[in-house]
């Protein structure tokens, strides 16, 4: 088992592998030119110069690197989160009912503890120790049935998802938001479009106009009708350069989001002993449950001498 970050090495999705240098090299034919200065084919140089003529090509190659660098890096995530999960669901069931012993005898203890010295102290400590342990009073009763200490049955959930609490609003439109409802059906129906795109466009006009019609409201259907009024913005497209800055830039914010989702797992408990055994997990998970059978053990013997005591 290995780390998202060992795996990778440090290297990121934003990182341009293509360094400025490499590639001056590389257009001057320096990297590539054979031995005794041969002239490539024809085919090849025609390639290098269009290559060269167009500026976008050292973005292209910096974006098809981080892309899959990025593509490397959710593997090395995802790997380590089900590993992550794997190990807890493991420590759970071997050494959960241990962890629950140990806490009821600790619990034990403390109690025995208060009733021989009487300190207040000390019926505190031992009080504060059986509440962790002990369920929420009064929930049951308190929700009717509905949900104990562990949360709500399924009877309960049942009836939540699947009957409505509250009924829906009634929504009678008024005469002027008819008319303008009928109007913009009119004008912007998507069946009037004679190319897909106009089709789609209509189509998420005519939505909109739909939900303001469902709501009543007629303000919302007046800025409809002046906005199709107006007609379509006319926007002026990225350049291919920034579109390709743009996905650079998208690449490293989920590069970076990626990073902190594999510091958390890292981070947390069940991460921290992965990362202790790496090569041998579950011969860390039964070196513990020895070490809790140890302690729940001592906790067994000392419990038994203070009951012999009172």
């Amino acid at each position: 088992m290995t780390t998202p970050e060992a795996e990778q090495g440090g290297g990121g999705a934003g990182e341009e592998r293509v360094t400025p240098e490499g590639d001056a090299a590389r257009a001057e034919g320096g990297e590539d030119r054979p031995e005794g200065g041969a002239a490539q084919t024809e085919g090849g140089a025609a390639q290098t110069e269009g290559d060269a003529a167009r500026p976008e090509a050292r973005l292209e190659r910096a974006v098809r690197a981080a892309e899959q660098a990025l593509i490397e890096y959710e593997i090395a995530v995802e790997t380590f989160r089900v590993e992550v999960e794997n190990f807890s669901r493991l420590h759970e069931q071997k050494l959960g009912p241990l962890y629950a012993r140990l806490e009821e005898l600790d619990a034990r203890v403390l109690e025995a503890r208060a009733a021989r010295s009487g300190d207040p102290e000390d019926r505190r400590r031992a009080e504060e120790a059986r509440a962790r342990l002990a369920p929420i009073p009064g929930v049951e009763e308190l929700l009717n049935g509905w949900m104990d200490d562990s949360g709500l049955f399924p009877e309960a959930v049942a009836m939540l998802t699947d009957q409505a609490v509250r009924p829906p609003q009634r929504v009678r439109p008024s005469e002027e938001a008819r008319k303008l409802y009928r109007e913009l059906a009119r004008k912007a129906h998507p069946d009037l479009a004679q190319e897909e795109k106009e089709r789609r466009r209509r189509e998420e006009f005519i939505t909109r106009v739909n939900a303001a019609y469902a709501r009543g409201d007629e303000a919302e259907l007046r800025e409809l009708a002046e906005e199709w009024a107006k007609g379509p913005e006319l926007k002026r497209g990225p350049s291919r350069a920034e579109e390709l800055y743009a996905r650079l830039e998208w690449l490293a914010q989920r590069k970076e989001l990626l990073a902190l989702l594999a510091k958390e797992l890292e981070e947390s408990a069940i991460g921290h002993m992965l990362q202790l055994a790496p090569d041998d997990p579950d011969g860390l998970l039964d070196e513990i449950g020895q070490q809790l059978l140890t302690q729940v053990t001592e906790r067994e013997r000392e419990l038994a001498a203070l009951l012999a005591e009172g």
